[in-house]
């Protein structure tokens, strides 16, 4: 059993606690926190998980202006906020995370033997001692594009959950460590990723679906009506970069670099590609520069790109997400997930 040393406790938090600003609201948590507000039903929790990466906003700016509304959730609800020292960086929720610390939000399991890994253990024994119903991961997708929902399999349950911020699911079975992969074993658990950082229709979205998701008398009730019927798509493939590959964006190739992708590619988030569409430049031999596994372990490079005369093409018509055009992140996390053009795996 984990110890929970590092997180800041406040029960049904008072304006005093929570400013009259988003970054103000951050610097009063001042580290990790987690705040219990009393429901209409005391005897029902659910959870609220945001800021995992500290340079997404929406998730906290949702929650900041629900408490500042002053409404009551129908359950007890407890809003865990993590990396807030990332976030508090200037400049502002520009740092996914601090220097050489890992992604938190690939942490959720063993060994937890460093600052990110001891922080993911001890939000898993919140969870465990509040036992919610439900829990919501809210994110900002890295580059900008419509908003989305991930679970690791698919019954009434997610589909309510998500529904209540989206209108795309996506089941998948990659298993990286996230929060949503550990804490489904105990409580229904969905990612949802609200739409760019940047986008001002993100932070509204991830307040709308905040509020459905407090104000609703139920979240997993069978007889949940979705306001629309849900895009499927079902366990993606992961396009990422060998190590040591150079990567840079712009709009004709960058010779100093291994790859450079067109600095438009987010535009194709969600959208079907076609063979012959440009995404960029490469220069080598596919298999050096990209690592791709279907869901049987076995290589899949070339069933998502190929390379004809120096340039970078889908290798089949493809439909596309999680496309940044944030280096960084594409270099330690990956360039894209990829379905074939039915939603199914690759």
């Amino acid at each position: 059993m984990a110890i929970v040393r590092r997180f800041k406790f406040i029960r049904n938090p008072m304006f005093d606690d929570i400013g009259n600003s988003v970054d103000e609201f951050l610097r009063l948590l001042d580290g990790p926190a987690c705040l219990f507000q009393q429901g209409f039903d005391r005897s029902r929790t659910r959870a609220v998980v945001t800021l995992l990466h500290g340079n997404e906003p929406s998730g906290i700016t949702a929650i900041f202006h629900w408490l500042r509304s002053a409404q009551q959730p129908k359950t007890n609800t407890i809003y865990i906020i993590a990396s807030i020292e990332a976030a508090l960086t200037p400049p502002l929720f520009s740092h996914r995370m601090l220097p050489r610390a890992r992604d938190l939000n690939r942490c959720f399991r063993p060994p937890f033997n460093d600052a990110q890994g001891h922080l993911a253990e001890e939000i898993l024994e919140i969870l465990r001692l509040h036992h919610p119903e439900a829990v919501i991961d809210i994110h900002n997708t890295s580059g900008s594009g419509p908003s989305f929902g991930v679970c690791t399999h698919m019954d009434r349950h997610h589909d309510a959950l998500v529904s209540l911020f989206s209108q795309r699911l996506i089941i998948s079975n990659l298993n990286l460590g996230a929060l949503m992969d550990i804490s489904e074993h105990f409580y229904p658990t969905v990612t949802v990723e609200v739409g760019g950082r940047l986008d001002e229709e993100a932070h509204s979205l991830a307040y709308e679906g905040l509020s459905r998701y407090l104000s609703a008398e139920t979240v997993l009730a069978p007889d949940i009506e979705a306001e629309w019927e849900l895009e499927l798509l079902h366990n993606p493939t992961r396009l990422e970069l060998n190590a040591g590959i150079t990567l840079t964006y712009a709009e004709r190739e960058t010779s100093s670099y291994d790859i450079t992708l067109r600095p438009d590619i987010e535009h194709h988030n969600f959208g079907t590609i076609s063979p012959d569409t440009q995404l960029g430049w490469a220069q080598d031999d596919l298999h050096r520069l990209f690592s791709a596994f279907d869901a049987n372990g076995r290589c899949a490079v070339s069933r998502l790109v190929r390379i004809d005369q120096g340039k970078l093409y889908p290798a089949q018509r493809l439909k596309l997400f999680m496309i940044t055009t944030n280096a960084a992140i594409a270099e330690s996390d990956c360039l894209f997930y990829a379905v074939a053009e039915n939603g199914y795996t690759i």
